[in-house]
């Protein structure tokens, strides 16, 4: 089975302006995410699929691959989705182009569930911290026993009625899909619970496509504001071997 990690790269950013090629140590933030996605040693290939050229030339002066979309995406598995037009896997790993300290571990563990031919998604989840629950920017979700996704919400599920005590699982937006299932995702009908939670992994859900979630103990730096990237870079600073 041949892996690839597509790393979708859009440049527009809100809270942080085109903070992917904002300067982590020397390198740009989506050179450094495409540079511990390679040395996580799990894929076969690694791409970033980006909208813009500036991210394109970063990627080429490090030696990668980059696949440049030719229209305009709502989503990441949606930009993801068309590049596979030009690359040949059977598993796909959407890896997330603000988080560059990727976790080897965490990606083996994601992608080991495929050994079972059931499996067509999987993704990943850790404990929430009890002062996060109530935030609806950590989405939560609730699996089964067998650790398969039931819902997804921004808000607290399940509802502790009874005040027991109770830990939450935090969904990280790291997903795994088997090549058609992929295709065929991107080309369903946005569905009615995503569009009230705005989760797109709702529309697996609603279809009855089980998602296997993966724990994992490793806390990812999200770069979404300048605190964030100034909290990344202070971490660098004290991983010298990552420079």
């Amino acid at each position: 089975m041949k892996i690839a990690a597509l790393i979708p790269a859009r440049y527009a950013s809100t809270r942080l302006p085109a903070k992917l090629v904002q300067d982590l140590g020397g390198l740009s933030v989506i050179q450094r995410t495409y540079q511990s996605t390679v040395a996580s040693g799990v894929f076969d290939e690694v791409w970033v699929v980006t909208d813009h050229p500036l991210i394109e030339s970063q990627i080429h002066s490090i030696g990668g691959k980059v696949v440049l979309s030719k229209k305009e995406h709502e989503s990441g598995s949606d930009r993801i989705a068309e590049a596979l037009e030009e690359v040949d896997a059977d598993l796909i790993v959407n890896v997330q182009g603000d988080e560059p300290f990727q976790d080897a571990q965490t990606l083996r563990d994601l992608v080991s569930v495929f050994s079972s031919p059931s499996v067509e998604v999987a993704s990943l989840m850790c404990f929430l911290n009890a002062d996060q629950v109530q935030n609806p920017n950590f989405v939560k979700v609730v699996v089964d026993e067998n650790r398969r996704a039931i819902y997804f919400s921004r808000s607290p599920i399940p509802f502790n009625r009874e005040g027991l005590d109770l830990s939450y699982w935090k969904h990280i937006g790291v997903y795994a899909y088997r090549r058609e299932m992929l295709l065929s995702f991107t080309q369903w009908p946005k569905g009615y619970l995503e569009q009230v939670e705005l989760l797109e992994q709702l529309r697996l859900v609603e279809k009855g496509v089980s998602i296997q979630m993966v724990e994992t103990l490793h806390q990812a730096i999200a770069i979404d504001t300048q605190e964030d990237l100034d909290r990344a870079r202070v971490y660098l600073d004290s991983n010298l071997s990552l420079l």
